[in-house]
């Protein structure tokens, strides 16, 4: 069976650096295929899709609301031709009625042995219109390495510098962020995979650099130790989102080659400094993640916060505005109030303003948003603070005789 699986491209946000990641969805949902599919994977941002090519059955993955009008699109071209396409991934949770009106069939939830049900339906002619596994989770034990084979590894890179491959080392997440879905998507528990499963699938992977994709890595302290320092004999380098705020974890975790953090910046109180202070003290750099137009934002207020950035010196810094993603409590919140301004899905980039903020106007957060970048930037251009974040990874590379120049085109 030709099977051929599909990631739809979105608009990126305004004012980033432009390179492509590899996607983690479609190569975790690869895995999951019954041996007899022959499959052919398709990503759209970095490689054209011909949509009179040949397929038996057609699979969509969607991870970001931004991508849902253009998924469906493709799917409405694929059902003209009479080709069976099922779609699934976060976005297809978060949309699940609307996608409903667009595919043959809807897969929602985790995919580790599920998929084989799913495909002798297909052969038997009886695709049922929702798979619904959502809080059915999989034993956490079954998640194996991800099918990263499907992929162009030439397609991603940036400026011919490999650029990082996407892992996780958990799955669901104990807190409860207001403008985040994880609570709908992969409910609350922390669901940590096997130290032996990880080392596994991050030993298998041909590339130094990782990005840990966990919702967060410090949910439980004696985990976090103990994988680290099973993950220090591999030598990987590789990012994440927030690490325990602890001298032994953070010590541990540079031993096993963090190289930067995405951390959530809020505010600007001793707390942040010194939490970015920490990571800087153990040679783990910081990526700021800045979520503009919550309720007590002002211009000022954000003026003060750049400015902040600037002097805690944060190697990077990643603007956004808040986005009422569907399943969130925001969306919940500013529905309520009638302060959602757009449902068009393709505007909700995290670029573009699409509610009513509470202290100022809409255009002028999109304003404010377009200050931060440019303030934060003025200086030193993203491109140049972003090429001495990779100088940095290649410094600790050739430190450790793990270094692999990799020019590409």
């Amino acid at each position: 069976m030709k099977f051929l699986l599909i990631y739809p491209k979105w608009e990126k946000l305004d004012r980033q650096t432009r390179f492509a990641l590899p996607p983690h969805g479609p190569v975790v949902m690869a895995a999951a295929l019954p041996s007899s599919v022959d499959v052919r994977f398709i990503d759209e941002n970095v490689e054209s899709l011909d949509m009179n090519t040949d397929a038996d059955f057609v699979g969509i993955s969607m991870m970001l609301t931004a991508q849902v009008k253009r998924g469906w699109e493709i799917a409405d071209a694929f059902r003209a031709r009479g080709i069976k396409v099922i779609v699934g991934g976060i976005a297809t949770m978060l949309h699940a009625e609307e996608s409903q009106k667009h595919a043959d069939a809807v897969f929602l939830g985790e995919a580790e042995g599920r998929l084989e049900e799913v495909f002798a339906d297909f052969k038997a002619g009886k695709l049922r219109k929702v798979y619904n596994f959502m809080y059915d989770f999989p034993p956490i034990e079954s998640v194996g390495p991800a099918r990263r084979s499907i992929l162009n590894r030439d397609l991603y890179n940036y400026r011919g510098v490999q650029m990082v491959d996407l892992v996780h080392a958990s799955r669901g997440c104990r807190f409860n962020c207001y403008p985040c879905a994880v609570r709908f998507l992969g409910g609350r528990q922390f669901r940590p995979r096997p130290y032996d499963r990880v080392v596994e699938e991050l030993a298998g992977i041909d590339n130094n650099r990782l990005f840990i994709v966990d919702n967060s890595l410090a949910q439980n302290k004696d985990w976090e130790i103990g994988l680290f320092k099973e993950m220090i004999p591999l030598k990987k380098k590789w990012c994440c989102h927030p690490i325990e705020e602890d001298d032994d974890v953070l010590d541990l975790a540079a031993q096993a080659g963090a190289w930067f953090v995405y951390q959530t910046i809020f505010d600007s109180s001793d707390y942040i400094r010194k939490r970015i202070q920490r990571y800087h003290d153990y040679g783990i750099a910081v990526e700021g993640s800045i979520l503009l137009g919550l309720d007590y934002h002002t211009e000022d207020y954000i003026k003060r916060l750049v400015d902040f950035l600037l002097e805690i010196e944060l190697d990077m810094a990643e603007f956004t505005v808040l986005t009422p993603f569907p399943h969130t409590k925001t969306f919940d919140d500013l529905h309520k109030e009638g302060r959602i301004l757009s449902y068009d899905w393709s505007e909700y980039t995290c670029g573009k303003v699409v509610i009513q903020p509470k202290l100022m106007t809409p255009d002028k957060l999109q304003e404010m948003y377009y200050y931060c970048w440019d303030k934060f930037y003025g200086e030193e251009p993203q491109n140049y603070k972003m090429f001495k974040l990779l100088k940095q990874v290649m410094d600790k590379e050739k430190a450790d005789g793990t270094y692999k120049p990799r020019v590409r085109a």
